[in-house]
């Protein structure tokens, strides 16, 4: 038996990065049951981001004036996170990054057979190290260690390669009526939205195989 998992997802999004987690826990428990051809699908959880990104603390106290209410869904964000080993520092982050070429980066990474990989990089980058996921060449460096070619990569960069891509498949999602990540579409024909435990995802996986 065999199906499709797409995963529409933004770098900067933390319920993303756990949803990730589970989702690899879900193709686990069916290894021996289903093949299950994964993609991953760009998001913009704000696409009002200005390219050069913005300071991290003043766009939140915009965003999310009740700093009481904040920090309460950060120490939760930090529990769930802890259950799927990620440890998530809040504290570190000083920059909201404009998020395309992050998308970018993943969808040359997909093409080498890297695409979860580049998930956990830039997950990890944003949420554990703070680094700004929009700088080039935090990206570039992400890129290497992912055994990318720095030429290669500072050569897409420097064009407007899959820009145009990236961004139609966003409003691809939209237009299908995805409005919050992680959304997860199983076979082009159901899907669940939020961080999904495994056990759920992988009941999806399972009606949606043939």
């Amino acid at each position: 038996m065999k199906t499709t998992l797409d995963m529409v997802s933004d770098v900067v999004c933390p319920w993303c990065w756990i949803g990730l987690r589970n989702a690899r826990a879900a193709l686990d428990l069916l290894s021996d049951e289903i093949v299950v051809k994964t993609a991953f699908r760009p998001f913009f959880l704000d696409a009002g981001i200005p390219k050069e990104g913005l300071e991290y603390h003043a766009y939140m106290d915009r965003k999310f004036p009740d700093k009481a209410a904040r920090k309460a869904g950060m120490e939760h964000l930090q529990q769930a996170g802890a259950q799927v080993g990620i440890d998530f520092r809040f504290d570190k982050i000083t920059r909201r990054p404009n998020t395309l070429n992050a998308h970018r980066l993943i969808r040359w990474s997909e093409g080498q057979g890297k695409g979860w990989d580049a998930e956990e990089a830039l997950f990890d980058a944003f949420f554990t190290q703070g680094q700004d996921v929009g700088d080039v060449e935090t990206l570039i460096g992400i890129g290497i260690k992912l055994g990318l070619e720095e030429d290669v990569l500072r050569g897409l960069f420097e064009s407007d390669r899959d820009v145009d891509q990236v961004s139609r498949e966003v409003r691809e999602a939209q237009q299908i009526g995805v409005q919050a990540v992680p959304t997860f579409i199983v076979a082009r024909s159901r899907g669940a939205s939020g961080a999904q435990p495994p056990e759920v995802l992988a009941k999806l996986l399972r009606e949606g195989a043939s």
